[in-house]
């Protein structure tokens, strides 16, 4: 693990930001050349006839590149072009860590500067380095967008640009095209006027003439976005407030998978705007939220089922985990298996199959809980069901605690001839804003030594302090997300509406508008697990390749696995949607 990074003890996740470390440091420059114009956006002022014949005019018909600059610059005082001074708070916390040289090194290879005069969030989308994975918010995110694009800026940017209208009028545009194309036009105008000269910050300034209506409305839906998120950033909340209405009034729950994002992404940004504005609070929003998340920790329900069947990533990661551990315990005869925080458990009817042939003498499962006790009942008694139909010895125990803070090994009546192996599905995560939770979680596994421990979580990076970083590594993880369900999901499926007006919506929500404890969804990438659970003397486990191919074979039974990207992260395993990282598996001993 050369490339882990190597923490004190008293590291904690709130300190750790590989994206935005070394950022600090160019922020008193910044605020010098920031203008603290207030002049409100007279765009947003317009009643909805108004703005679409504005809308019309300026991407309806072809235009001269001089059309288009004069245009940019008289949108200038439309959209976007009232930077304003930025509050250095968010940077104090930011620490200069080991990245710091590979972020000076990426910027070596930067051939692009930028002007002097733009807005903090245009200057961090442009600013932020490019790495293997790229950060949430990069001068690269119009030919990355998270979606890990490997053509050149000309290749891609010029080639869609080079289309003729009729190419371009006879498909839609993918999601990380939109994505592109939106996120250009927000940094076209971020740009401010010089000396007359309108001086672009992005080279490849495109039209939208040519473009369908929907892939129209979405590039300037993500425009949109972008600037009121910009606007949240400064507090500027006001003009924020107004953007966001914008961006509903075009936006749409059952529209495309970009109306529908920006649709939970804008009510997330409005939600935030009323707390930190002291505006009122929907209570009854905030109490449906709490019960949203019991639901979505469980897993249970007929929405799940629906979509561990029609979506790839949570079979891919349970199929190949599952390989893992029969490896390990297949000439084992007495094996207990410690499952934090169940769901449905589904994953063990695989594991029980798998071990049917095997010289086992008895299958324990303890299930640790800290909430819906009837339903960890019932998954105990299908699963329990399903062992006796394969004639396999089978225990199922339960245990449940107020917090994490309380689980002891004596609670799990371990025996001295058990195989132990601790199973952890996409829980770790949400103890970050209870670092006294995990803490204490983890140093009872360690006493307990199990031969191995499974863990599946949620490669991104949804916990920096930086607003910035975490709307727009959010954006991009959730967007590729709703394109995978628009692939694999019809539209009009129930369980579709459910899972993304329930359950994505309530995680949108809690990263953008939530802060303290309360932000539960705190996903942070994989090298950042690696250095945590250094502490705890854990070993990282090469995945055999059994567990691959297993994972491999399983995007095969899908109709758009193709679309999926599996990739080695080290002795680890990443699943993503057309290159964009959804969850990361890995395996770990204890020395």
């Amino acid at each position: 693990m050369e490339n882990a990074y190597v923490f004190p003890s008293s590291f904690q996740f709130s300190d750790y930001d590989p994206v935005v470390a070394g950022y600090a440091r160019d922020e008193a420059a910044s605020r010098s050349r920031i203008s603290t114009s207030t002049k409100e956006d007279p765009f947003l002022e317009m009643d909805e006839s108004g703005f679409m014949d504005l809308f019309s005019s300026l991407f309806g018909q072809e235009n001269t590149q001089l059309d288009l600059e004069r245009k940019a610059d008289d949108q200038l005082m439309m959209i976007g072009g009232v930077p304003q001074t930025v509050s250095a708070s968010g940077c104090s916390m930011l620490k200069q860590i080991e990245t710091e040289t590979n972020l000076i090194e990426a910027r070596k290879h930067e051939d692009i500067q930028p002007p002097a005069a733009v807005s903090e969030f245009s200057r961090h989308l442009k600013n932020s380095p490019v790495s293997v994975s790229p950060p949430p918010v990069s001068w690269d995110l119009l030919n990355n967008c998270g979606k890990g694009f490997r053509m050149s800026r000309d290749e891609n940017l010029n080639g869609l640009e080079n289309e003729s209208e009729s190419d371009v009028g006879g498909r839609r545009l993918s999601m990380d095209e939109i994505l592109r194309l939106g996120g250009e036009r927000f940094i076209q105008f971020s740009t401010k006027s010089v000396d007359g000269i309108s001086m672009f910050i992005h080279p490849y300034a495109s039209s939208l003439s040519g473009l369908s209506m929907d892939d129209t409305r979405d590039v300037e839906l993500v425009n949109l976005l972008l600037a009121a998120a910009e606007n949240v950033t400064t507090r500027r909340f006001d003009l924020a407030t107004k953007f966001v209405a914008r961006c509903l009034w075009m936006a749409s729950d059952s529209g495309t998978p970009v109306q529908r994002v920006a649709f939970y992404f804008a009510e997330a940004l409005q939600e935030k705007i009323n707390r930190e504005s002291g505006r009122i609070v929907n209570e009854k929003k905030n109490q449906a939220g709490k019960q949203k998340k019991l639901g979505l920790a469980l897993g249970t329900n007929n929405t799940f089922l629906a979509s561990h069947q029609e979506l790839p990533f949570i079979q891919v990661m349970q199929f190949a985990g599952m390989q893992t551990i029969v490896e390990h315990v297949k000439t084992a005869g007495k094996i207990h298996l410690i499952d934090l925080q169940i769901r449905s458990g589904i994953q063990w009817t695989a594991l029980m199959q798998g071990l049917a042939d095997s010289p086992i003498q008895h299958l324990k499962i303890t299930a640790v809980g800290t909430r819906d006790q009837p339903y960890v009942e019932e998954t105990g008694n299908r699963l329990l069901c399903f062992a006796q139909s394969l004639n396999l010895p089978f225990t199922f125990k339960s245990v449940y605690l107020t917090d994490m803070k309380a689980f002891k090994e004596d609670l799990l009546n371990i025996e001295a001839d058990e195989t132990v192996v601790v199973y952890s599905n996409v829980i770790l995560r949400s103890m970050i804003s209870k670092p006294d939770c995990l803490e204490n979680l983890m140093r009872t596994i360690t006493r307990l030594k199990p031969s191995l421990m499974v863990v599946t979580e949620v490669e991104a990076n949804h916990n920096s302090p930086s607003f910035v970083d975490r709307f727009m590594e959010a954006f991009l993880f959730y967007s590729a997300f709703f394109d995978c369900i628009e692939d694999c999901m019809d539209r009009n499926n129930q369980h579709r509406t459910i899972l993304e007006s329930t359950y994505l919506s309530e995680g949108i929500l809690n990263i953008v508008a939530d802060d303290g404890q309360e932000r539960f969804t705190r996903s942070v990438k994989l090298d950042v697990w690696r250095a945590f659970f250094m502490r705890f003397g854990m070993i990282e486990i090469e995945l055999s390749e059994s567990s691959r191919y297993q994972a491999s074979l399983t995007l095969k039974q899908f109709a758009h696995g193709n679309s999926c990207t599996l990739e080695s992260n080290g002795k680890g395993l990443t699943v993503g949607w057309k290159g964009t990282p959804i969850n990361s598996l890995t395996a770990w001993k204890f020395s």
